[in-house]
């Protein structure tokens, strides 16, 4: 009886173990010429009535295909390969696909936030890679963006650089580094030149994505977004620590442009830091000899002991004064204690000289020079983020948990005088910006994935004017372009993607917004009617979409989403007073606000 027994008990763990083997099999597929986890390669099988996608690491449950003779594993820029589920076990499991050499497999953040492939992807998206970067060298990441020949970039001088998607621009796109949004609380409706504080040396990647993303990055997206993913820290394995690193020196004659890059990555097991340093010196732009005489700087304007001064340009060639220079710095620290956790701190830094706005320079006003001076100050930008990842396969109200914590700041500044005047006005902005992102995605069934979060987002704004006469160097307060004012955004998204086969995918989220304002004006200089502005209100956004891909090199999709612009500190806070730019005597003063109704009203002093 206890051998009976015995083998009984035998025969039950032999089946427990044979029915787990089976039933929990899991199929990691990588590509062979990165050893990287392909994510949303299909596997599918025919005789089966099977099919599943890997999931960010590469992996599927295989319960379903258990036996099957024809498994197909297919992924876009990478060869088919078809095996049975026992040659499957032979290699235990582990599948390493061969690239296509003709076709390319793009993997996108933008869209979700999370890693997906443009095949997927129901907008259009455009990528510039690390080699593209290597082989366009632009300058600046504004012209980075305009070698994509898909962006135009609007410059009024060295120093600038406002991208045009489709016809939107400035605060109608969206800026995103890392995940975490550029756009503050004073981005303008006219040109920015926010996006030259990036380093291009120090982006990895670069997205656009075209259309409305409200449904992810909510306010500003109307027209696109433009996101940044800067270098990642780089682990290496229990042998040592790896090091590697790149270096850049670089002239161009044009602008005598003086270029020195450095960076560098050290990884050990669980731990890596990245840095990376560029400094960026350009002289006046010479243009080209070929072109109409209207295009030459003929003169420039110098202050000489106690006068402005015309001066005659040697070589009227070159543009005076268009030169500038400008450091930037990054370092990431990354700590990654298990497979589940993954913690990445950055610090970015930027800043540039003082830079002038050229076209104001070669402005007339009965036959003389209208501006002595006209140049932005240092244009600065700081960031701290801090990135917390992870990920888990038990179950729950997600598998994969990515939360961001930023605090950003910004500095820019206006000074002006005009030609034979003794009085500079100063105007001079600072923005403290802090956020927070918790985003989650949450596989279910074959194919299917739920992505969910919530974002809030404090911008503190503050203003100064000054007003200095030249020859006495007194100064005095001025009146500031914007209020002292601050500018919040709390929201909560969801976007669920449904693979229904190899061909079909359906995409469709929706997002709700609220977003604040509170401006106190400064009433010392401008007789307003008001000395504050209070304002709260909401938006939903949504969107649709549907991928199919019939053939593996074909993709076709269309996309329906809306937009929205929450009113910001500009729209409502801006106050100008017109004697400074010879506006007409009875138009004195210009402010905006919003009635209780959220429609736009003008006052006139």
């Amino acid at each position: 009886m206890a051998i009976f027994t015995r083998k009984v008990y035998l025969l039950l763990l032999c089946f427990v173990g044979v029915h787990s083997y089976v039933g929990g099999q899991v199929i990691t597929v990588k590509g062979k010429d990165t050893g990287l986890p392909l994510v949303q390669a299909t596997i599918s099988s025919q005789a089966k009535n099977a099919f599943t996608v890997t999931d960010l690491n590469g992996q599927a449950n295989l319960t379903d295909f258990h036996s099957a003779e024809d498994i197909t594993i297919r992924t876009i820029g990478y060869e088919e390969l078809r095996l049975s589920f026992e040659q499957l076990a032979e290699q235990q499991f582990q599948v390493l696909l061969n690239p296509d050499n003709y076709l390319l497999d793009q993997i996108v953040v933008s869209a979700t936030r999370w890693r997906n492939t443009e095949r997927n992807i129901p907008a259009k998206v455009s990528l510039i890679t690390a080699k593209e970067i290597v082989m366009q060298n632009p300058q600046t990441t504004a012209d980075l963006l305009g070698s994509s020949g898909e962006v135009f970039i609007q410059k009024s001088q060295l120093g600038g650089g406002s991208p045009m998607i489709r016809g939107f621009s400035t605060n109608r796109l969206l800026y995103s580094v890392d995940g975490i949004r550029m756009n503050t609380a004073i981005f303008r409706s006219g040109n920015l030149q926010n996006v030259i504080s990036l380093d291009p040396f120090a982006i990895e990647r670069s997205e656009i994505y075209f259309g409305p993303g409200s449904v992810i990055y909510g306010s500003d997206a109307i027209g696109g977004v433009m996101s940044f993913q800067t270098l990642e820290a780089k682990l290496g394995d229990a042998d040592g620590p790896s090091v590697e690193g790149n270096g850049l020196s670089r002239f161009s004659s044009a602008n005598q442009e003086q270029t020195f890059h450095f960076d560098v990555n050290i990884g050990w097991e669980k731990w890596a830091f990245v840095a990376s340093f560029s400094h960026f010196d350009f002289d006046h732009l010479r243009m080209g000899t070929i072109g109409p005489e209207s295009y030459l700087r003929p003169f420039y304007v110098q202050r000489q002991d106690t006068s402005d001064v015309v001066i005659i340009n040697d070589d009227p060639l070159v543009q005076r004064p268009t030169a500038y220079s400008q450091i930037n710095m990054m370092q990431k620290l990354r700590f990654k204690p298990s497979d589940a956790w993954d913690l990445t701190y950055a610090f970015h830094y930027s800043t540039t000289s003082d830079y002038a706005r050229y076209d104001r320079h070669i402005r007339l006003r009965d036959g003389r020079p209208r501006s002595a001076e006209w140049r932005y100050g240092p244009q600065l930008w700081m960031m701290n983020n801090l990135t917390i990842q992870h990920e888990k396969n038990n179950g729950g109200i997600y598998d994969n948990l990515s939360l961001r914590f930023a605090h950003q700041k910004f500095e820019e500044s206006r000074i002006n005088r005009d030609f034979g005047a003794e009085t500079r006005f100063s105007r001079e902005e600072e923005v403290q910006a802090w956020s927070a992102n918790l985003d989650f995605l949450k596989r279910f069934g074959t194919g299917g994935q739920l992505l969910y979060g919530l974002e809030a987002v404090y911008n503190d704004v503050r203003s100064f004017g000054t007003d200095q006469n030249i020859r006495t160097l007194d100064k005095k307060s001025g009146a500031a372009r914007y209020p002292n004012s601050n500018w919040g955004s709390y929201a909560a998204y969801f976007t669920i993607q449904q693979r229904f086969s190899a061909k079909w995918l359906l995409e469709a989220g929706v997002r709700y917004n609220q977003y604040q304002i509170n401006a106190d004006f400064d009433t010392r200089f401008f007789d307003l009617p008001f000395s504050e502005v209070q304002l709260t209100n909401d938006a939903v956004s949504g969107s649709i979409g549907l991928v199919i891909n019939p053939t593996p090199t074909w993709t076709i999709s269309t996309n329906l989403a809306t937009g929205f612009r929450a009113p910001n500190i500009d729209d409502i806070g801006k106050v100008f007073k017109y004697k400074h730019y010879r506006m007409p005597p009875r138009r004195l003063l210009q402010a905006y606000r919003l009635d209780s109704n959220g429609s736009c009203q003008v006052v006139l002093v």
